[in-house]
């Protein structure tokens, strides 16, 4: 086998995904030809294909020493970009967008580059010459509203998103970010109507296919009908904190159907069952032949098909729509509170499928648990408890993870704590709907359900709102907390 065929062989390998194989004629094509800057470059594409960046950014270097052709240094950035090395990436777009480079691909890498790297205004400024170069571009204008989510500008967010859906009308995924936008800025009218594209309504629904087959294929979706004299059957989708949250509907809605049947997810069953408002509460399944339902509906659809396009979003009962199990409340208080100090449950961290800059560092709490007077209690469960090691060797801290079996458990502790203080998590929702004081500490990029006015909480009147200012630290933030926690002691 002569060169060309080894190496039009190895391309065809890397082009096929055979990178082993691909990768061991690249190499043995080096062996003779050391000055291929050809196959070294490719050489340092599969490596960043298999994330093996350092040797990547040797071969794509060694090829750029022997030919600094645009198309190498293109490639340079681009692992750079993908590793993660944001300034690195910024700095070899930047130098090709000067030269000879100038085109929408290096453009709108550029503004990625800026975005990644928290350098927003710049972000802001590259994407708009990418549009410049490519005005039908409905991925620069998706990116570019992300970065105005990112600066708390949900109204140019709108914008862009709407743009974007203008270029390519079909994609769902631009309509569900946009109903974000909307109801950041309390644009819940055209923000629920657009949040019936979420992906998670239609795994629900595709659920309850596969769990009643026969019963959903022949009982229509809820729209709306009158429902006074109709059984209506509605389930879970998202986290808990998106069920506890919509969980104030619930009377509501009631009030409308002759009867309510409501699967939640298993956590839940027990607290929702001593807080049923006349809805019946399923276990995880039930037999088709013996359940009967007129119309069926996720969860999250019920304040859209509600019509709540106000402020009737923000549905308030005066001392909450959660109450905790009266019996183990008193178990929780002879076990774990029974001391006359001021009680603070806490929790950093949820589920991070989503969102990990939701996660607050256990070692921010430290300074807290020295405030004369208080009693300080954990209540991180699952992911993330594993932090208490942290804690335990250093501070008498109580650890209420072990005893909690579900959230009616959790909330017969809330029930006893005086303050709750957490990320943004299922725990300030129920906190927040049980009327209990909490402070939830969100990060630089939060939520849409926090919108844009942080000095008060529109869901909840126990809750205050603490945030940071930059992406970097929760200094500030717990500064915050510890000020305002000894003003409450010296009360």
């Amino acid at each position: 086998m002569v060169q060309s065929e080894k190496f039009k062989s190895a391309f065809s390998m890397h082009r096929n995904g055979q990178l082993t194989q691909a990768c061991d004629l690249y190499k043995e094509i080096l062996k003779s030809e050391p000055e291929n800057d050809e196959v070294w470059d490719l050489l340092g594409v599969l490596y960043c294909q298999a994330e093996r960046f350092d040797e990547a950014e040797d071969c794509i270097l060694k090829a750029i020493e022997i030919r600094p052709l645009i198309y190498y240094i293109s490639n340079l950035a681009q692992l750079y970009l993908k590793k993660g090395d944001f300034p690195a990436a910024i700095k070899y777009y930047g130098n090709l967008i000067s030269g000879k480079g100038d085109n929408y691909e290096n453009r709108f890498n550029l503004a990625m580059a800026y975005k990644n790297n928290n350098e927003l205004d710049k972000a802001e400024k590259a994407y708009y010459k990418a549009i410049d170069l490519k005005p039908e571009s409905h991925e620069a204008y998706f990116n570019l509203a992300a970065v105005y989510i990112a600066q708390n500008n949900p109204h140019k967010a709108i914008e862009a998103y709407k743009k974007a859906i203008e270029l390519k009308p079909d994609d769902w995924e631009s309509e569900y970010f946009l109903s974000l936008a909307y109801m950041k800025s309390k644009d819940y009218k055209n923000g629920l109507e657009c949040f019936e594209s979420r992906l998670c309504k239609q795994s629900a629904i595709m659920s309850q296919y596969k769990t009643y087959p026969t019963l959903v294929e022949k009982k229509p979706l809820w729209k709306g009908e009158d429902l006074s004299n109709k059984v209506l059957y509605t389930y879970y989708e998202a986290g808990f904190g998106d069920i506890l949250m919509f969980y104030r509907f619930m009377p509501e809605l009631v009030s409308k159907c002759k009867k309510v049947i409501f699967k939640p997810q298993k956590e839940l069953v027990n607290l929702f069952r001593e807080n049923s408002y006349g809805a019946e509460i399923m276990d995880l399944f039930c037999p088709e032949s013996e359940f009967y339902f007129d119309y069926h509906i996720p969860f999250l659809s019920i304040p859209y098909i509600l019509d709540k396009s106000g402020d009737e979003m923000f549905i308030h009962h005066d001392d909450g729509y959660i109450r905790a199990n009266v019996e183990k409340t008193q178990k929780f208080k002879n076990i774990f509170f029974n001391n006359d100090k001021f009680k603070i449950g806490i929790k950093w961290q949820g589920n991070t499928y989503y969102e990990k800059n939701r996660v607050l560092n256990v070692e921010d709490f430290f300074p807290l648990f020295g405030i004369e007077g208080t009693q300080f209690y954990s209540c991180q469960t699952y992911e993330g408890s594993e932090e208490f090691e942290k804690i335990r060797s250093r501070y008498s801290v109580i650890d209420l993870a072990p005893s909690f079996g579900d959230f009616s458990d959790t909330a017969a502790a809330v029930e006893n704590l005086d303050l709750i203080i957490c990320n943004d998590t299922s725990l300030a929702h129920l906190a927040g709907a049980m009327g209990k004081k909490c402070f939830v500490l969100l990060p630089y990029l939060y939520n849409w359900r926090w919108h844009t006015d942080l000095s008060k909480c529109d869901w909840y009147d126990s809750v205050k709102i603490y945030y940071q200012k930059s992406p970097e630290s929760w200094f500030e933030v717990f500064r915050l907390v510890e000020k305002d926690l000894k003003k409450i002691l010296n009360k």
